[in-house]
């Protein structure tokens, strides 16, 4: 416990004093309870809540909600574009400014507002427990909202901007596909017939963390960088890593897996085709 303490209280020595009047940053004991709170809804309460009633009805909620998160993410993606990323920035080693530049301050911003929009987006869970569509609260998907934002505040709170940030605008850039989507899907049937592309939904998350990894490894082959928090780094390269393998299993076991039997045994019903077609 005291080492424990002891490299919190180095990090807080480390905190950028530009984000420390924005919500949720004044201390991670705030953050750290909205999502032990999350993870304990999910996991226990909401669907002990649900056990004996009907599932909610929540079409309108969802279509709002869903073309919000949309509009957020495009907001969030130019707002990291015009903050250094399409002026500034080389795209290779940038390092963080700490400066109190309209450029440097309008990135703080949008870090912020990127971290903020990671606590909005724990709503999607809320929303599958609600409606008792518990098979799409999986590990991955609890895993991703929960550990994110808890990682993503320390990064903002030491290090908001350089190219530590290059990952938030790729993610934004995807959650306005993958918003796209739910919010079409919301509104029934009428948007069916323009939801073939579900399936690419996983490969864009894939090509996600590809981009990512590829950018940050940068890192590890520069003769120096001037990057002030290189553990920063190591944490992007590791969930672009974990995060790429959890979601091509998810692909495989989604739309690979039983495909490659003879389409004669898909046809007669091969044993175990019918129960991966349920999932």
């Amino acid at each position: 416990m005291e080492a424990v303490v002891n490299l919190y209280q180095q990090m807080m020595k480390h905190a950028d004093p530009r984000v420390q009047n924005y919500p949720l940053m004044g201390s991670p004991l705030l953050m750290t309870s909205i999502l032990l709170t999350y993870v304990y809804f999910v996991l226990k309460l909401g669907p002990r809540i649900m056990a004996n009633r009907k599932p909610f009805q929540l079409r309108g909620f969802m279509i709002v909600y869903n073309f919000s998160l949309v509009a957020l993410s495009l907001y969030i993606v130019y707002e990291f574009l015009m903050s250094g990323w399409l002026s500034t920035y080389t795209w290779r080693c940038d390092p963080v400014d700490y400066s109190n530049s309209p450029e440097a301050l309008r990135m703080v911003r949008v870090a912020w507002l990127f971290l903020f929009s990671k606590f909005i987006e724990l709503i999607d869970t809320v929303i599958f427990i609600l409606r008792k569509k518990d098979g799409q609260v999986t590990f991955l998907h609890v895993f991703h909202h929960s550990v994110l934002p808890w990682s993503w505040w320390w990064g903002v709170m030491v290090a908001p901007g350089g190219m530590g940030s290059f990952h938030a605008m790729i993610n934004s850039s995807v959650h306005v596909v993958m918003y796209l989507y739910y919010g079409l899907s919301a509104l029934g049937p009428v948007a069916q017939p323009y939801l073939w592309w579900k399936k690419y939904m996983t490969a864009i998350q894939l090509i996600q963390f590809v981009l990512v990894s590829l950018h940050i490894s940068q890192y590890y082959f520069m003769p120096s960088c001037s990057y002030q928090y290189p553990i920063i780094i190591h944490l992007i390269w590791m969930y672009g890593t974990i995060f790429f393998v959890l979601f091509s299993n998810f692909w495989y076991h989604s739309y690979t897996k039983g495909k490659r039997l003879p389409r004669a045994l898909q046809q007669n019903g091969a044993p175990g085709i019918a129960k991966v077609k349920a999932n």
